[in-house]
């Protein structure tokens, strides 16, 4: 975002990934971690297996091991164009990460010679083309977020519709953590994102006439890549899914949309129809998860944590986690105007918007409600009469946090909806 607005020759070099921990011969990450505190709670594993997970999930520096906001936002970097190759998957304590460093910062004299800019590079194909790759690469939900936002800063208009249009001819290839046993460290390994981008190019999903960072078009960085592992990065024919790995929902509760990790979700709960658990604060529904309020079937809701509520959208990664670790993922839903954290999976539905604080639907459920929940046709919706909707309106008051001052507060008054990036286009007295 930065560079799209100063547009100075840039190139983007990440710290890197973490490597995966090991916990009783097997790759775990930070949602291993978390998922354990809620098994804890649940009486599922004793203290002393949690202090195993403790000191063995995160061996290393780094971003988070598995494809979670850091990695998917760094392997974006390089579909953008921004990145050099590697920069979304070389492990943090490999010496390439600074052998890379340093050819960014040769690299970037190059671009400057030549006069290539942030925005000769982010054009309107270049953001496509990294939304197709996010389809494939199964990605961190706050992609859906930080996309719109580049995409702002770059004049480039972003309607997320456009994620299930690409996503209805993108394949799923890969499943790293948390939505399957692969890692960051095994997709390096694979041939990394370039690896990823040469299979869709094959298929004809990719602008590859686009200039990149390196000074070369995308078609050019990406000839000579090969899939080396068919196991982490699948074949087209072989996909997991035939569409993306994220999908963005509509309906009365969401009118302007919201977002899921399809590819994280259980087969069970991709249809799901559950009465409603109203929370308005993470705090509040935490407490109730871990005091065993949540049963099967249940759709947790947690709002007034949107971009203006929050203010600032906090991830959900607690509470996700906590029904995960107890058991609940393939039972239990959970929709919020927040966001999640990339290593969140199941059923767990963001971005809702309008948000409550903005007056959103969301604002009016009460416990009880039936929500209907069907991601392969991206619909949500409040099983509530418009009569009954229109009273609630009438009667309900909109909350509004106390104590939020100075930049908070101009924040919560001017951001945007999540839609469209949580950005602020203005700036008023």
């Amino acid at each position: 975002m930065a560079a799209a607005r100063v547009n100075i020759p840039t190139v983007f070099v990440s710290g890197g990934t973490m490597l995966a921990g090991r916990v009783d011969g097997k790759k775990t990450s930070l949602s291993s971690m978390f998922e354990a505190v809620g098994a804890y709670t649940a009486g599922k594993i004793d203290e002393a297996q949690l202090c195993v997970c403790e000191e063995n999930t995160c061996p290393t520096c780094g971003s988070c091991s598995g494809m979670y906001t850091a990695n998917s936002m760094n392997c974006l970097t390089e579909v953008l164009g921004m990145g050099l190759r590697g920069n979304g998957t070389i492990p943090a304590v490999y010496s390439a990460r600074i052998e890379l460093a340093k050819h960014a910062g040769m690299q970037v004299m190059e671009l400057v010679k030549k006069n290539i800019r942030p925005r000769d590079i982010m054009t309107p194909a270049a953001i496509k083309n990294a939304l197709t790759a996010d389809m494939a690469l199964g990605c961190s939900t706050n992609s859906m977020l930080h996309l719109p936002a580049i995409a702002n800063e770059c004049g480039v208009e972003f309607n997320l519709d456009m994620a299930n249009e690409i996503s209805e001819k993108t394949p799923n290839l890969c499943h790293l953590a948390p939505a399957g046993p692969t890692y960051m460290e095994d997709l390096n390994e694979a041939g990394g994102v370039y690896a990823v981008l040469k299979q869709l190019s094959e298929i004809g999903l990719l602008d590859t006439s686009v200039m990149t960072c390196t000074g070369k078009t995308l078609g050019e960085n990406i000839a000579n890549a090969v899939n080396k592992d068919p196991g982490v990065i699948r074949t087209v024919e072989n996909a997991y899914s035939k569409t993306g790995g994220i999908a963005v929902l509509r309906g009365n509760l969401a009118v302007d949309g919201c977002v899921v990790k399809h590819s994280a979700v259980a087969p069970e709960m991709l249809v799901h129809e559950g009465p409603a658990k109203v929370f308005d604060s993470e705090e509040d529904a935490i407490a109730a998860i871990y005091g065993g309020k949540i049963v099967k079937g249940d759709v947790v809701v947690i709002r007034y944590e949107g971009p203006s509520g929050g203010p600032g959208m906090r991830e959900m990664l607690n509470p996700t986690s906590a029904i995960a670790g107890m058991g609940l993922g393939k039972d239990v839903a959970l929709i919020t105007d927040g966001r999640f954290s990339g290593a969140t999976r199941g059923a767990s539905i963001g971005h809702i918007s309008p948000e409550a604080a903005r007056g959103g639907l969301i604002a009016y459920v009460q416990d009880g409600d039936m929500i209907s929940i069907n991601i392969p046709e991206y619909s949500i919706q409040l099983k509530v009469s418009d009569e009954e909707i229109a009273n609630r309106k009438a009667t309900m008051e909109i909350k509004k946090k106390t104590g939020i001052k100075g930049a908070l507060a101009r924040y919560a008054a001017q951001v945007s909806s999540a839609d469209k990036g949580a950005v602020i286009n203005q700036f008023v007295d």
